[in-house]
């Protein structure tokens, strides 16, 4: 059977044919973006999300990587660990390659061994405990923040030189991320004579901590460190000032979020808390501050430079490696350094980095920060 096909017909087919050749051969290369983007610790997987959008904008941009444009994909972990292998197992079946999370350490714990085992890249900008890393013999498993032993001491240096207290009082919320810092804090606050009045932990999610507050004022304690996340130290602060308790407050940069203003109320005034460097400040990444601003993002929050600088590491492992394959990627990685908004970033054998610097800063009621003087 002969069919005569008209001119136009043949033009359609022909433009449907390139259609579809072009479709085959332009590929993404898909970053998996996992964190908390249900439940109370929404804000950190903002955080990241933001900075991982602007920079995937910023590389694909600028042609991409090895011609390739960069796609993110979305999962949620709720910050729960039970959630970090589910979230691990989808990544895996959905066949993608580099992850950009976990955000928080117990769900960042849970999910590395099965990255790992399964050919995954993940470069965490956020979770610190050390237990991400420790004894695991991991080949996959970065991190571009640093770890709670390098924050904790430099928070317990900080309250030895700077503050002086005459009793401190160490809390923390019993989980991964919390329990692991507040013990390091205690731990060398201690070395150094300070003395550590009470040693206790918190049940995260409790609406009422009248009755730890209540050991606080009977211990006597002038500072307390507090090891977690930012609704329980809003909680803590509020209810110590309407107990009369006096004592300033300090926490790592899990409290470090705007919704603890809310929580707190005029009681956030003056609270301590180490983050990552203001990286926004650094004339060299103005481009990349003006890349935020210009999509009405917010560079100058605790994670959001950090999961930037993760987006660089994966594309310049890729660009390395030559090749979209995770094992010659993290192979690439192990071995070079990698310029990015956080500064040239190297890391050791197991995936921590080598270096990475946490400023105390001052919280303010009005919703600011600053670095503390």
């Amino acid at each position: 059977m002969n069919i005569r096909l008209t001119p136009m017909v043949a033009a359609l087919g022909l433009a449907a044919g390139m259609m579809m050749s072009s479709a085959a051969t332009a590929d993404t290369i898909k970053i998996a973006i996992a964190g908390p983007y249900t439940g109370a610790l929404t804000q950190y997987g903002d955080m990241v999300k933001e900075g991982v959008d602007t920079a995937i904008e910023t590389i694909n941009a600028n042609g991409g990587v090895l011609g390739n444009q960069l796609e993110a994909v979305v999962i949620d972990d709720a910050c729960e660990p039970k959630q970090g292998p589910v979230v691990a197992n989808r990544v895996v079946n959905e066949k993608i390659h580099y992850v950009v999370g976990h955000v928080c350490s117990g769900a960042t714990i849970a999910a590395a061994p099965v990255y790992n085992n399964e050919g995954v890249v993940m470069v965490s900008p956020s979770a610190t405990s050390p237990a991400v890393t420790d004894g695991k013999n991991y080949d996959m498993i970065f991190r571009t923040i640093g770890r709670d032993d390098q924050q904790g001491p430099a928070a317990a240096e900080f309250i030895v030189d700077k503050i002086k207290p005459k009793a401190v009082a160490v809390l923390h919320d019993k989980q991964s991320y919390g329990q692991g810092i507040a013990s390091a804090v205690k731990d060398d606050l201690e070395k150094a004579g300070v003395k550590v009045v009470l040693f206790e932990g918190i049940n995260a999610g409790d609406s009422d901590y009248s009755a730890v507050i209540t050991k606080l004022k009977s211990a006597g304690a002038d500072f307390v460190y507090y090891g977690g996340y930012h609704p329980e130290m809003g909680l803590l602060l509020r209810q110590g000032a309407e107990q009369g308790l006096q004592a300033k407050f300090m926490g790592p940069e899990g409290v470090g979020n705007p919704d603890i203003n809310a929580i707190a109320g005029p009681a956030v005034e003056g609270m301590l808390v180490t983050l990552p460097a203001d990286f926004t400040t650094d004339p060299a990444n103005a481009a990349v501050v003006d890349a935020f601003k210009a999509k009405g993002r917010n560079a100058g929050g605790a994670f959001q430079m950090t999961a930037y600088a993760a987006v660089d590491a994966i594309a310049a492992g890729i660009k390395g490696a030559g090749a979209d394959d995770p094992s010659k990627v993290a192979a690439w990685l192990h071995a070079h350094d990698v310029k990015t908004p956080i500064g040239d970033i190297s890391w050791n054998k197991q995936g921590d980095l080598n270096a990475f610097k946490f400023d105390v800063f001052t919280w303010h009621a009005d919703g600011n920060k600053s670095v503390y003087q």
